[in-house]
């Protein structure tokens, strides 16, 4: 659509947008990101958004931002800087110029930096770029009023009809990256199916910023278009963000188990899109239950676990302190249960729309009692699939809680993913006692090669049998007070989660051979550290990453692995939880460290500087 003759064709871009939390950023963001994935290139998102459920109109701490990197080959990272900032008020300009590169363009809405809008973000002159020492292009536009001219006539009011400027804005955005509009508009035609004249005046605003970009002289004179992603392989794909992905993964668990799924959850920030989209599901057997507090959910889930469903509960870092207790229940019964936290900052409410690592002590450890669990920490977006369905596998088959760490950055950020086939993914198998078991048999009898007791679902004939929170006798199941069965009872407890390691994959390493350093990391930090470790690469250094999925146990490779390389950091969104952790397992291994706790992903060009210093330490 756009003008042929003035477009010039790139590999990669980044867009940030920027404005008020009711301005429409996070759509604005989120149309761009899909009709990108869907012409076939790759990309990975940050959302970027405050705690305020609406701060006052123009401050500072009311700024909402959505970042995204599109690329022709794969993209990891949403991007250390962005090319393009759309700034749609001074506030947006103050909070978010630091994140434009200097050699990109910042677009504002100068209908939107009046004298007022200027006291409103703290400005102490009328010059808000040669007070910030903006010295990258600004590229003044009249996007609001623009909006409203376009919508006169559209019968809406003048508050309806500014809230659609988002529009402008982007349709001014798919200009310059020469994006097609028709799949915009298709996209505003089904959010507002129910609202025709939302969606008509929207696709007009669209129109609008489109053609303000192709019929004006602005200094962006040219279109740019993005190569397609030249690894994509046959197959449907669709932008998915990390909560949805877990969704999808617990009900691919629960189709390959045969079993009913079942998710007990209290809404919590950035968790609740997990309970939001598997309620979407009850054609596929899914039961959803909000409950009035998290205690309630967690207990729910125990309870739907006994009675033999695929048992979830899903929540944040304070959540799983409140869940705690019944998450030790699930210990002691050894019942499948999946635990599923979406870390954000702490401690205490912190920041509750920001991401963070912070929770890693607090899964392996923070139940009272010796009580192990499995711990899983999906890597991207599309990896929170993949993720869920294996913690599901293990908690079914091994007959345990299992905790699944994604974190704020992943859960909200998306990434093209190719939907996959389910006759792929290896069948899960939960060890249901048989008939011939009735005989002689306790609650506790458990399979020798993993220490895995048999389960008997209610109602099952022939196994009438109890279970609860005291300690039992490992031979009659009975209450037992007596110390030698609890010290054996807890002993099998631990090491049947030890067991674990057998049945997970090793720890694979990628880069350089022959690497003088290796990087260590664990979660949604994989692809700044896969990146930082291509470019150190790329620059003649020789470096590695060994990046954790299975963190309890720990794969049987990775004291190997870490004895191998001559210098070793763990890098994490944390003050060293890993590092720590690694050390308790490993001894005497030096592990250098890089922690950051910012609420915000690392950026590649930081890592590249630390690393390269450890290097020549």
């Amino acid at each position: 659509m756009a003008n042929s003759n003035n477009t010039h064709t790139v590999d990669q871009i980044v867009v940030r947008f920027s404005g008020d939390s009711g301005d429409g950023m996070q759509l604005a963001g989120n149309i761009f990101s899909t009709i990108s994935a869907t012409v076939g290139n790759d990309i990975c998102t940050f959302p970027d958004y405050p705690a305020d459920i609406r701060a006052p109109q123009g401050v500072l701490t009311g700024v909402s931002g959505f970042q995204v990197h599109i690329g022709a080959d794969k993209i990891l990272t949403p991007g250390d800087q962005c090319d393009i900032l759309i700034a749609m008020n001074p506030a947006a300009l103050k909070t978010q110029h630091k994140h434009c590169k200097p050699t990109g363009a910042i677009i504002i809405d100068t209908d939107s930096f009046t004298e007022k809008d200027l006291q409103k973000a703290e400005f102490k002159t009328l010059d808000p770029i040669a007070e910030l020492g903006i010295t990258c292009e600004v590229v003044p536009c009249p996007i609001t009023s623009l909006c409203q001219e376009t919508l006169k006539d559209s019968g809406l009011d003048n508050k309806s009809i500014v809230r659609c400027k988002n529009m402008v804005a982007l349709g001014l955005v798919c200009w310059i990256y020469d994006r097609d509009l028709a799949l915009a508009e298709n996209m505003l035609r089904a959010k507002f199916a129910k609202k025709p004249e939302v969606a008509d005046a929207n696709i007009k605003a669209l129109r609008a910023g489109y053609d303000m970009g192709h019929n004006t002289h602005t200094s962006i004179a040219h279109t740019y278009s993005i190569k397609s992603y030249s690894e994509n392989k046959k197959g449907r794909y669709m932008d998915i963000n990390g909560n949805k992905a877990t969704a999808y993964g617990l009900i691919a668990a629960a189709e390959k188990a045969g079993m009913r799924l079942f998710l007990g959850s209290y809404p919590i920030t950035p968790a609740t899109d997990i309970l939001h989209e598997l309620a979407k599901h009850k054609s596929l057997g899914v039961i959803t239950m909000q409950a009035e507090d998290e205690i309630a959910g967690c207990a729910s889930a125990v309870g739907a676990a006994y009675a033999g469903a695929l048992a979830c509960t899903s929540t944040s870092g304070p959540g799983v302190c409140l869940k705690s207790e019944a998450i030790n229940l699930a210990v002691i019964t050894e019942l499948p249960l999946v635990i599923i936290n979406v870390q954000r900052g702490g401690p205490s409410t912190g920041l509750p729309t920001k991401s963070e690592q912070t929770d890693l002590l607090q899964a392996l450890y923070g139940r009272n009692g010796e009580s192990p669990i499995p711990v899983i920490a999906a890597t991207s977006p599309t990896n929170c699939f993949d993720a869920a369905f294996n913690a599901c596998k293990i908690a079914l088959e091994h007959m345990t809680p299992v905790i699944l760490l994604t974190d704020a950055f992943i859960a909200n950020g998306s990434a093209a993913w190719k939907l996959p086939e389910l006759a792929q993914y290896p069948t899960i198998v939960p060890p249901y006692v048989t008939p011939e078991m009735q005989e002689g048999w306790t609650p506790y009898k458990r399979n020798p090669e993993n220490d895995v007791r048999y389960w008997a679902v209610p109602g099952t004939p022939g196994f009438t049998h109890r279970i609860g929170g005291l300690e039992k006798s490992a031979a009659t199941g009975a209450i037992s007070n007596d110390p030698a069965n609890h010290h054996n009872m807890v002993e099998t407890r631990a090491r049947k989660v030890e067991k674990i390691a057998q049945y997970i994959p090793e720890q694979q390493v990628e880069g350089c051979e022959d690497a003088d350093l290796l990087i260590v990391g664990f979660g949604g930090t994989y692809g700044h550290l896969y990146e930082a470790m291509q470019q150190m690469n790329n620059q003649g250094k020789k470096v590695a990453l060994a990046h954790f999925q299975y963190i309890n146990p720990l794969p049987r490779n990775t004291e190997e692995i870490l004895r191998k390389y001559k210098k070793v950091v763990v890098a994490e969104q944390n003050m060293g939880q890993f590092a720590g952790y690694l050390q308790t397992k490993t001894g005497d291994i030096k592990l250098h460290r890089f922690n950051e706790v910012k609420g915000q992903p690392f950026t590649v060009a930081t890592l590249v500087e630390a690393f390269t210093k450890i290097m020549e330490e």
